[in-house]
């Protein structure tokens, strides 16, 4: 049975730094009628429990730990009985929203994760947050970005343990070299493809310069 992507949005809140917005999150579920994984736990732990429907979650992938990400993981992972996976170097921002749990598993550059007859692997990818990944599904032609990578341009760096120069790096060395025509799954916001993004980081990079 081919794995498919499956996609809802919840909305909720982000707060660092002292300051909270109202956002709207992507959740993408990359599997089959059988499995799948969950990408991202924000906010809402029945809207992303109905996506799921009757399927064996193998785990919750976490692009990275600012709370509009993993608000809902511990809840979302007793409900559905699933691991969480971080990269370690996140840490530090999850334990700012959830102080007396740990992620069950840590994600690793260049890891490989199989589900539904299909491979993620995982693309450390530092700069919005510093252990922020992309998860590259090659037979799919898709990337989930999480906030390193958006419709427009990259995620924003203008808040504790992020870095301008380092996003651009990773962007430009994990990200623009896939092929052209992978689909961009953002953690909030429009999809797109490396091809359509490829302009907007070199006009990006001019402006920054």
């Amino acid at each position: 049975m081919p794995a498919r992507i499956d996609h809802t949005i919840t909305s909720g809140t982000f707060s660092l730094d002292g300051q909270t917005h109202q956002v709207d999150n992507n959740v993408w579920v990359l599997g089959d009628d059988t499995e799948c994984v969950v990408i991202d736990a924000p906010h809402d732990t029945g809207a992303i429990q109905k996506l799921v429907a009757d399927r064996q979650v193998r785990a919750i992938l976490a692009t990275h730990a600012h709370d509009d990400h993993v608000r809902a993981a511990p809840e979302l992972a007793k409900a559905l009985n699933a691991p969480v996976w971080l990269h370690p170097d996140d840490l530090v921002l999850w334990h700012m929203t959830h102080p007396q749990h740990v992620p069950d598993a840590a994600l690793a550059d260049d890891q490989q994760i199989n589900i539904a007859d299909t491979t993620l692997q995982v693309l450390h990818t530092p700069g919005h947050a510093p252990g922020a990944v992309c998860l590259h599904v090659p037979e799919l032609g898709a990337v989930f970005t999480g906030d390193t990578l958006f419709a427009g341009g990259p995620g924003a760096t203008g808040r504790s343990y992020s870095d301008s120069d380092v996003i651009i790096s990773s962007i430009s060395t994990r990200l623009l070299t896939l092929p052209e025509h992978t689909t961009v799954h953002p953690g909030h916001g429009d999809t797109t493809t490396i091809r359509t993004e490829k302009p907007n980081i070199d006009e990006w990079k001019k402006h920054s310069s």
